[in-house]
């Protein structure tokens, strides 16, 4: 266990950093899922946004690499390009 005042700190800091991270990627994975899931075009068109703003701000705050972002967005793309 931490001996210093401030490796104590950093634990407890650490750990409220870990949740935080793990409740934004949980939201935008769900979203992703939830746009995979979309069949109408038009609603599709207007949820991406969002979805690609999530995903940048996982990506800025290196929760996820950057070329995952990427290739999440690319396939978001296409999923969304290919409805009817």
């Amino acid at each position: 266990m931490a001996n210093h005042k401030s490796a104590l700190k950093r634990v407890r800091s650490d750990e409220k950093k870990r949740l935080l991270n793990r409740y934004q990627y949980k939201t935008a994975r769900n979203a992703v899922r939830a746009l995979r899931a979309e069949s109408d075009k038009k609603a599709a068109e207007e949820r991406l946004p969002v979805v690609y703003a999530m995903v940048d701000k996982l990506a800025k705050k290196n929760i996820i690499h950057s070329k995952k972002a990427s290739n999440l967005k690319s396939s978001l793309a296409s999923h969304v390009n290919g409805l009817a």
